[in-house]
């Protein structure tokens, strides 16, 4: 089961472009069913189709697999998952309305286009067909053998049925982006064309400097009206954060170095005082009795070692002592117990599994059927080592067996089963043996050596600077102190008495209910906190008190706005805007001051304002004036008479006011065909996005996650 072995081998594959995705929605369905009338099973809707819980907690599993095999935290990706899955149900809309259908052959007949199987060798013979028959027979193997893995592929058979459909469904809509040769002549003149202008430039930054304006809520809110699909807000929450950490004191740091030096030179309070770190007979056992952290009994290279022995580790002898030393937040004393050098091992393996052992689903030979095959193999494999690929369609480990047994290049610190690690330290290059282990019997054949670098082991004594329960109780009080101060009081209040105790304070203005961690905070708290932010008892201007498990840190939050659904809150969105309104707003002043002035030249103007008067030439299709892309100015030389003054023009970075002086063409090299296909093509490449976004703006899309967990919780409570 090659194929299938190397699905399950390599999980990092089932990630795609149109994922099947989501988070685990973490409630009781049997009490959420007594709960109300809505069903629970369905989060949602798009465009009516309903988004199961089961889809859901599909996709969730996928991107927390995802997220554990790159090493990223597995919390935080239920908005990830249900913009995935809404994504997801878009395509398949489309897919079906353009007359498609996944059926089986369908599936069948496009598999091998899909980005998991294409680009796998291991998929195609060596004529380069894919192996459809050969992979559909491992499927149902699975089916009968390992339910699990069956279900496994299930799901990724999903998520490969959305990819697929998101490949027709672009390849056939960006089939019928063309450009039409009356479009592609008036995009060449626009090109080719070009405007000689005289013009002053009122920069908004400069105006600024001498005028004050103040930007108003109802300014932001009316910027928002003018741009409502910009502003399509989901439901979110202003919340004020002040963070309390249970910081280790100076007394904390000296009682911890005085700790780590009574376990060097001292002694244990378990041995009377005799027992030290230096003249220990069980370096192991005292570690284990005395550190904060666990004995490491796996040999290192120097690198992979506390950064403050490093240059001396090389030259010290077994024995020998070094610190103690602080490495962050922990004291240390290191000893070398021994050293040696780390041979790399390139060597080669066929798994004989039984039934019972980890690798024996589906097996059904027993321990004594098992050995005997792999004792028979050995033999013939240690006698004819040529002869080891005949036997590698036998072996229960499918991942190595696709690589022809190959397990690559080892060493003695390769996570590898012990009794297989010591084979390979003890035999030389070219020796095969039979070795037995938890997973079955391997028929081992080592390939080549070579001489690798020295390692070595090294104890660790540890002693971690905490907070003591002194200052944990300190940290306690200032924030039972200060939510008592802020209770009642307005958000301004909240910030300017965390200011002034000049506390770590934090005001992320849109937390989504699933973002799952808070911006500027990050604790395993921060679940919690969103829960109490979008709790339907919570309300505008409550405060709660929160510890983080572990730490004895201290957070109090304030609730300072609810958002829901709908355009979204002009002060929430201040920080975003707040500059493009102000930058309005000067225009407007501006083009008042011109018009209430009725100036009637450049010159005039310019002096109005301390500018000055410029020349530049400009084009529409590349819109550049005096450095900066001013559309708008582009479009008002070509449209304003030839000799007039224009209107104040409203632009990105300032207000423009400008004459036109003449018009000339300036033909580029290349004809119609060409610049056609050019345009076609760019177009083509800025469309799938652009359309992936237009499809989610112009959905009915029902998210009914919040009302279904406000519900839940209310029943627990």
């Amino acid at each position: 089961m090659a194929i299938l072995g190397q699905i399950r081998s390599k999980p990092w594959l089932l990630m795609g472009v149109i994922a099947l995705a989501l988070l685990a929605f973490l409630v009781n369905p049997d009490s959420i069913d007594k709960v109300f009338g809505k069903n629970p099973d369905v989060l949602g809707k798009v465009n009516g189709e309903k988004v199961t819980r089961e889809e859901f907690n599909d996709q969730l599993f996928v991107l927390q697999q995802q997220a554990e095999q790159q090493g990223r935290p597995k919390t935080g990706l239920e908005e990830q998952a249900w913009q995935l899955l809404v994504q997801s149900k878009l395509i398949k809309q489309q897919f079906e309305k353009l007359g498609f259908e996944m059926t089986d052959d369908y599936f069948w007949n496009q598999i091998q286009y899909d980005q998991m199987f294409a680009q796998q060798q291991q998929f195609f013979d060596e004529k380069g067909n894919f192996k459809t028959q050969e992979l559909k027979k491992e499927i149902e193997t699975l089916k009968s053998t390992n339910p699990e893995g069956y279900n496994q592929w299930l799901k990724t058979r999903k998520t490969v049925e959305y990819r697929l459909m998101a490949r027709q469904v672009f390849t056939n809509i960006s089939a019928g982006i063309t450009t039409g040769k009356k479009e592609a002549e008036e995009l060449m003149k626009q090109r080719d064309q070009l405007a000689d202008i005289d013009f002053v430039k009122i920069d908004y930054a400069a105006y600024l400097q001498k005028t004050k304006i103040n930007v108003t809520t109802a300014d932001l809110d009316n910027y928002i009206k003018q741009h409502p699909v910009m502003f399509k807000a989901e439901p979110s929450r202003n919340i004020g954060v002040v963070y309390f950490p249970s910081k280790p004191s100076p007394a904390d740091d000296a009682a911890a170095q005085k700790e780590i030096n009574k376990l060097f030179a001292g002694g244990t309070d378990a041995s009377g005082g005799t027992e030290n770190f230096q003249n220990t007979k069980n370096d192991s056992m005292f570690v284990m009795a005395n550190s904060d952290m666990p004995f490491n009994n796996q040999y290192s290279k120097p690198n992979q070692l506390p950064q403050a022995i490093q240059g001396q580790i090389t030259s010290a002898a077994i024995g020998q002592t070094f610190g103690p030393y602080k490495e962050q937040n922990f004291y240390v004393v290191s000893k070398l117990l021994d050293k040696k050098t780390s041979d790399s091992t390139l060597s080669r393996h066929i798994l004989i599994a039984f039934k019972g052992s980890p690798a024996g689903e589906g097996v059904t030979r027993s321990k004594e059927q098992a050995k005997k095959l792999a004792d028979s193999i050995g033999a013939i494999v240690k006698a004819n080592p040529g002869k080891f690929t005949e036997f590698i369609k036998l072996s229960n480990d499918p991942s190595s067996a696709a690589q022809g047994g190959s397990l690559g290049w080892t060493t003695p610190e390769t996570p590898f089963v012990p009794e297989f690690l010591t084979y390979l330290a003890n035999n030389p290059k070219g020796a095969t043996g039979v070795v037995e282990t938890q997973f079955g019997y391997h028929i081992i054949n080592i390939e080549d050596k070579k001489a690798g670098s020295m390692s070595y082991k090294v104890a660790n004594l540890v002693k971690e600077v905490k907070p003591s329960d002194a200052t944990e109780a300190e940290s306690d009080k200032k924030a039972r102190r200060f939510i008592q101060q802020v209770q009642g009081k307005s958000f301004n209040d909240f910030v300017n008495i965390a200011k002034k105790g000049n506390y770590q304070f934090s005001n992320p203005k849109a937390a989504k209910r699933f973002d799952g961690q808070i911006q500027g905070l990050g604790t395993d708290k921060d679940g919690e906190i969103l829960a109490w932010a979008f709790n339907k008892k919570t309300n505008k201007g409550d405060t709660e008190f929160f510890t983080v498990e572990g730490t004895g840190d201290k957070i109090v939050a304030y609730l300072n706005g609810k958002q829901d659904a709908g355009l979204a809150d002009a002060e929430s969105v201040r920080d975003q805007i707040e500059a493009i309104v102000k930058n309005k707003l000067a225009a407007k002043q501006i083009a008042e001051k011109i018009a209430g002035a009725k100036a009637s030249s450049l010159d005039q103007i310019a002096k109005m304002f301390a500018s000055t008067k410029q020349a530049a030439q400009v084009n529409m299709l590349n819109p550049s004036v005096a450095g900066s892309m001013e559309p708008k100015v582009a479009g008002a030389a070509f449209g304003v008479a030839k000799g007039k003054l224009s209107n104040p023009i409203e632009g990105g970075t300032g207000v423009y006011v400008l004459i036109k002086k003449s018009e000339t063409i300036n033909k580029q090299p290349g004809d119609l065909k060409q610049f056609t296909e050019s345009i076609s093509q760019r177009n083509a490449g800025m469309f799938g996005q652009a359309w992936m976004k237009s499809l989610q703006d112009n959905a009915d899309i029902k998210d009914y996650r919040i009302e279904i967990w406000n519900k839940v919780g209310n029943q627990q409570q």
